[in-house]
């Protein structure tokens, strides 16, 4: 059974850039990492994290000065940190949020290999930053998850029941159903979102082109469909798969999300007595995105 799965998982494989994008190094004075291209006023924090499979990876924190959520985002499987700055700096001015970002082990300046669980426990990891060294709340979280990202996306946002919102940014149904139209789960798939987001309690946003020729348009929609609380889906209309940032409808869509996100914060805001949460501290399992056929 082992040989299957990992056959599974070769036909839905990982392209990390080689070599990789950026660099991080240490500032001998300040003892701080340094994140190669960004400079100290573009107010970026460089994490190493200890994963729960050993692996040591890296995050980046974009501080806004005036943010109400953080949102923590997972890219594609064919893009790393580097190529992401320019669009986290965009998305920051343009949404008024922090922004949590991180490579999955095996890429970029991450150690390790890339892997399904990998993911999981790199964006595990990802999140107890979040709550130990700047104190981030459930409630002030926002999942975003691009492509592949869906996948820890909808892992961390099935397990979060006071999330405030989870965005699905050309998300997948489940590795298989990206190659093959089938209809029931199967045991040796991977990233099984169609099964996962059924257990999503907050507010989910899907964003998906009409001319996706790598995840066709019926995987947002299925996901949309089943989401419990659906917050109102943008499809783009042309829109494909590694482009939809450069429509306008985008991020004036985004926009609109985190504002009613905000307007129910103040509406409907958590029981103290659930302030205090735990860490993420065990997994328990039953640039863009490439996909090759073999």
């Amino acid at each position: 059974m082992g040989n299957v799965t990992s056959n599974v998982a070769a036909k839905f494989a990982f392209f990390p850039p080689d070599p990789a994008t950026y660099g991080v190094t240490k500032d001998e004075e300040t003892g701080k990492l340094v994140f190669s291209g960004v400079s100290p006023e573009m107010n970026m924090e460089v994490h190493q994290l200890s994963t729960k499979s050993g692996n040591k990876v890296v995050a980046t924190f974009w501080r806004h000065p005036f943010a109400r959520f953080t949102l923590l985002y997972s890219h594609g499987n064919a893009a790393d940190l580097g190529q992401m700055a320019e669009l986290f700096i965009e998305l920051r001015a343009h949404l008024r949020v922090n922004i949590m970002s991180y490579d999955y082990s095996g890429y970029g300046a991450s150690t390790g290999k890339p892997s399904e669980f990998n993911t999981y426990y790199d964006i595990e990891a990802v999140y107890n930053c979040l709550r130990s060294d700047y104190g981030i709340k459930q409630e002030e979280l926002i999942l975003y998850g691009q492509s592949v990202g869906s996948g820890p996306t909808l892992h961390m946002a099935s397990r979060l029941k006071r999330l405030r919102g989870v965005v699905l940014h050309s998300a997948i149904l489940s590795g298989i159903r990206v190659l093959y139209p089938v209809k029931m789960t199967l045991w040796f798939d991977i990233f099984k979102n169609i099964d996962k987001i059924r257990h999503v309690n907050s507010k989910v946003l899907v964003i998906h082109g009409t001319k996706d020729d790598i995840v066709d348009l019926s995987h947002g929609k299925r996901l949309w469909e089943l989401a419990k609380e659906k917050y109102d889906p943008l499809w783009v209309k042309g829109g494909g798969h590694c482009n939809l940032e450069t429509y306008p409808e985008y991020i004036k869509h985004l926009r609109k999300f985190i504002n009613a996100m905000e307007k129910l914060s103040l509406t409907n805001p958590p029981p103290k007595e659930l302030h205090n949460e735990p860490s993420i501290t065990e997994t328990k399992h039953n640039r863009c995105l490439r996909f090759r056929k073999r």
